[in-house]
């Protein structure tokens, strides 16, 4: 009987008009590759932060939605 936990961003989603990216992360834990349980964790990500930490694909979807323009709506609202 072997016990695995697995941690993953399962589901992605771009929401308003600041491109805040959704990530949800499943937790899975599974004994002998049946599932025993899951539960769900959700973060928020906006233009003002340091993705450069985050996987490839986060990187590759901010570097894509968050352009100058979204960065600088988004700090103005921030602001304002």
């Amino acid at each position: 009987m072997a016990l695995e936990k697995e941690v993953r961003c399962d589901k992605y989603e771009i929401v308003g008009r600041f491109k805040h990216i959704q990530c949800r992360t499943a937790t899975i834990v599974k004994e002998d590759d049946v599932e025993l349980s899951r539960s769900f964790h959700r973060r928020v990500l906006t233009p003002d932060m340091d993705v450069s930490g985050e996987d490839a694909e986060i990187k590759g979807m901010a570097s894509a939605l968050w352009t100058d323009e979204v960065k600088a709506a988004w700090a103005e609202h921030q602001a304002g």
